[in-house]
């Protein structure tokens, strides 16, 4: 028994993981797809021309799959620094789980087929939105920006705010400036939104060496950058109604978000700095959260209505 035993091969013996489904779905990390699915959608929803119901489910499923991809593609790269960080220590790289080619196989190959299947079913404008999305995020934010520049979330940002445009030309097969206004409603949210995150786990990203604001900065600096950019997501969230887009209820909607998202910005610039529970960086965190989902949520809202209202 005991020449079987030692004799016996198993995956790792062949440097090749034993995950699970789970294991490469956590890979797509489905928490930042879910926005971007939405994000997407409303943009695809919002578009003045109607679209195949199937198409529609098309692109959106490209879509989720192309922001999968990207996050896998940012796990094969980071998985070094996700192994330091309390926050991304069980991540599937560094917990073992799935082998780092593995992980740059599933991303490559997720990567070419939403790209492609968009582009042969839906159409190549929004195919070629997806692909220098995916290369944005993975290679010109992941590669690049994260660990060389404490504007890596300023510039990086684009990547999320991308998903709306995307969603747009799957729709007309072209870009606006109603989508471009969709796109700087998410750029600008983006700072002040992982910033609070980098506030109250700046201990994790120094021990990775992630030059993130506050560890560069420090933590006065980005507490007031926090509530500069918080004055510019508020009137932007308006922005729709003021260019004729949308109704007044989104008008009124949005500017109440934004007044609140001042408002948290504002505890953030006050907080003191001895003050460790950083109680006031993560209300801003959870309701940058809530911000971008009920912005986006009253936008389609609006959309459909207007739309009903026409046929009606």
């Amino acid at each position: 028994m005991a020449v079987v035993e030692n004799n016996r091969l198993n995956a790792a013996d062949f440097g090749m993981s034993e995950a699970t489904a789970g294991d490469y779905f956590a890979l797509l990390k489905p928490r930042v797809m879910a926005l971007v699915v939405f994000t997407a959608f409303v943009g695809l929803a919002a578009a003045p021309v109607a679209i195949n119901p199937l198409e529609a489910m098309i692109a959106v499923i490209c879509i989720a799959v192309g922001a999968g991809a990207s996050g896998a593609l940012n796990m094969w790269y980071d998985a070094d620094i996700d192994a330091v960080m309390a926050r991304t220590v069980n991540r599937p790289i560094p917990a073992g789980r799935v082998q780092p080619s593995e992980a740059l196989t599933f991303g490559l190959v997720l990567s070419a087929l939403s790209v492609m299947t968009l582009g042969f079913l839906v159409n190549w404008m929004a195919a070629a939105l997806l692909a220098f999305t995916i290369f944005f995020y993975a290679v010109v934010y992941t590669m690049w920006l994260k660990r060389s520049t404490p504007q890596n979330i300023v510039i990086g940002g684009a990547a999320g705010a991308f998903p709306p445009v995307v969603g747009w030309a799957a729709a007309t097969g072209a870009v606006s400036l109603e989508s471009i206004v969709l796109f700087m409603i998410i750029f600008l949210w983006t700072p002040p939104h992982f910033w609070a995150l980098a506030l109250f786990k700046s201990d994790d990203y120094g021990r990775a060496g992630i030059p993130m604001m506050p560890n560069v900065a420090g933590h006065r600096s980005t507490r007031r950058q926090i509530f500069a950019y918080a004055l510019l997501v508020a009137p932007v969230g308006v922005l729709p109604w003021v260019l004729g887009y949308t109704g007044a209820v989104y008008g009124v909607a949005a500017g109440a978000l934004g007044a609140g998202f001042i408002w948290y910005a504002w505890q953030v610039l006050s907080m003191e700095d001895s003050d460790k529970t950083m109680r006031p960086a993560k209300s801003l965190f959870a309701y940058s959260l809530l911000y971008l989902f009920a912005i986006f949520a009253f936008y389609l809202a609006d959309s459909l209505a207007s739309r009903w209202m026409t046929v009606a």
